[in-house]
C-alpha cells in the first residue's frame, strides 16, 4: 500500500511539472495565427503611475487613445505601475505572461536586461520596449525596441526659450545624468543659441527621477541667477508651479503643465506613442508580429513627437511673431530632412572633439546615444 502512494505521489508531481505547475495561461502570438479581439490580452509595465502627470501619465494616456482607436475593452489591459529597475521588473513581465498578454510593453529603461529575461523565456510573447537599444542585437525576434528623435522637439524648444528671454539666461533641470536627458539639454542648447548666439544656458542635476521638492529647489536656484526661461527632464510640475510663482516661463516634458501654472507655461515637448501602439497591437491581431519593426523612429512627420501649441498670449506681438516663424522654419527643416540637431563642430566640456566642423552627427538607432554635454553649458553644482 505504502509503495502504491508512492508511485502515485511520483506521478502527480510529474503530471505537475509537465502542465507547467499551475493554471498558466501563457500563449502568446503564432506568426500566420490571427488572434481574436475577444481574446487579446494587453500588458503594460510602468515604472511610476499616472499621477506623475509628466512621464508615465503620457504613456498611460496612449495607452487609452490606442485602445479607443482599436474597440479594445479596458479590461483586456493590464497595467503594472510603480515596478522598479530591479528584479521586480523581470516578476511583473513573467506575471503579464502567465496572465495570457500576447504583447507587452515597457516604458522604463531600466527594465530592458529584466525584459530580456522573460522575452527567452516566452518566446511567443511580444515584448516591446520603449527607449530599450538592445532588441536588434539581442537574437529575440519577439522584442522590439521604439523611440523617437525627441532631440528636434528640445531643439524647437530651444529656440522658444532663446527668442523669448529677456534675461539672455535660460536654465534646464534634469533628474539624471544620462544619456537620454543629457542629450535632451544638449538639443535644448542647441536650439536656443541658433536664434540668441548671446544666450546662457544653466543646467542642475536632481539625481533622482521623481523628487518635486528637489525639483522645486532647482528651479527657484536658477530663478535666483537671472535664468528667466527653464525647461527640464524631470517627472513632476514643481518646475512649472515654481516658475508660475517667481515671474519666469516654463517648457514642460511630456505634458501640457498649464492648468498648474497657466501664466508661465510657454509650450511643452511631447510625445503621443499611440501610433505605434495600435500598429503593434493590430499585428498581434493579425498574427504578424514579424512586420513589428525591431528599432522604430517616431518623427516629428509621423507624429510620434511634437512641440504642443504656443501661448502667445504670453508674449509681446513681436516676440511672439519672432517665435512663430523660427519654430515653423526649423521644423520644416527637420521634416524635409535639410536640417539636423548636431551639426558640428560641437565639443564636450572638457574640450573634446564630439563632432568635426561640417559634419552632423545622426543617431544609429531609434534612442538616443549622443549623451555629453556640450561646451558652453554651464552646469551647477
Amino acid at each position: 500500500m505504502k509503495k502504491i502512494n508512492i508511485l502515485i505521489f511520483i506521478m502527480l508531481i510529474f503530471a505537475f511539472i509537465l502542465t507547467g505547475c499551475s493554471g498558466s495561461k501563457a500563449s502568446g502570438v503564432t506568426e500566420g495565427v490571427k488572434v481574436n479581439k475577444e481574446d487579446l490580452k494587453i500588458g503594460f509595465v510602468h515604472y511610476s503611475d499616472p499621477s506623475d502627470q509628466g512621464y508615465t501619465y503620457t504613456h498611460d494616456s496612449s495607452t487609452w487613445k490606442m485602445a479607443a482607436a482599436l474597440g479594445i475593452d479596458k479590461s483586456q489591459i493590464i497595467n503594472k505601475y510603480n515596478v522598479p529597475d530591479t528584479a521586480e521588473a523581470a516578476t511583473a513581465f513573467r506575471e503579464l505572461a502567465e496572465d495570457g498578454c500576447q504583447i507587452i510593453f515597457s516604458t522604463s529603461h531600466g527594465h530592458e536586461d529584466y525584459l530580456l529575461e522573460v522575452a527567452f523565456e516566452y518566446p511567443n510573447v511580444v515584448l516591446c520596449h520603449f527607449s530599450g537599444v538592445k532588441a536588434a542585437s539581442s537574437g529575440l525576434s519577439n522584442v522590439h525596441n521604439y523611440f523617437g528623435d525627441i532631440a528636434q522637439v528640445r531643439y524647437l524648444s530651444g529656440v522658444v526659450a532663446g527668442l523669448t528671454t529677456k534675461t539672455n539666461k535660460i536654465g534646464y533641470v534634469c533628474a539624471m545624468d544620462y544619456t537620454e536627458v543629457n542629450n535632451g539639454l544638449d538639443a535644448y542648447y542647441l536650439g536656443a543659441k541658433s536664434v540668441n548666439p548671446d544666450i546662457e544656458v544653466s543646467a542642475t542635476y536632481l539625481n533622482k527621477w521623481y523628487a518635486p521638492a528637489l525639483e522645486g529647489q532647482a528651479t527657484k536656484s536658477l530663478i535666483d541667477s537671472g535664468c528667466d526661461v527653464i525647461s527640464h527632464h524631470a517627472d513632476s510640475t514643481a518646475g512649472a508651479v515654481t516658475c508660475q510663482e517667481n515671474g519666469a516661463f516654463f517648457i514642460p516634458y511630456n505634458s501640457d503643465m498649464s492648468s498648474a501654472a497657466p501664466n508661465a507655461v510657454l509650450t511643452s515637448v511631447r510625445w503621443d506613442t499611440s501610433s505605434y501602439l495600435i500598429m503593434a497591437v493590430r499585428n498581434i491581431l493579425d498574427g504578424t508580429p514579424s512586420k513589428i519593426p525591431a528599432d522604430y523612429t517616431g518623427t516629428l512627420e509621423n507624429g510620434m513627437i511634437y512641440l504642443a501649441d504656443i501661448n502667445y498670449s504670453l508674449l509681446d506681438s513681436d516676440t511672439a511673431e519672432k517665435v512663430k516663424n523660427a519654430v515653423a522654419d526649423a521644423a520644416a527643416g527637420f521634416e524635409n530632412g535639410t536640417k539636423h540637431v548636431f551639426c558640428g563642430p560641437l565639443y564636450n566640456q572638457s574640450g573634446k572633439e564630439l563632432v568635426k566642423a561640417g559634419e552632423v552627427y545622426i543617431e544609429p538607432k531609434s534612442s538616443p546615444t549622443f549623451g555629453e554635454v556640450l561646451q558652453g553649458i554651464d552646469i551647477k553644482k
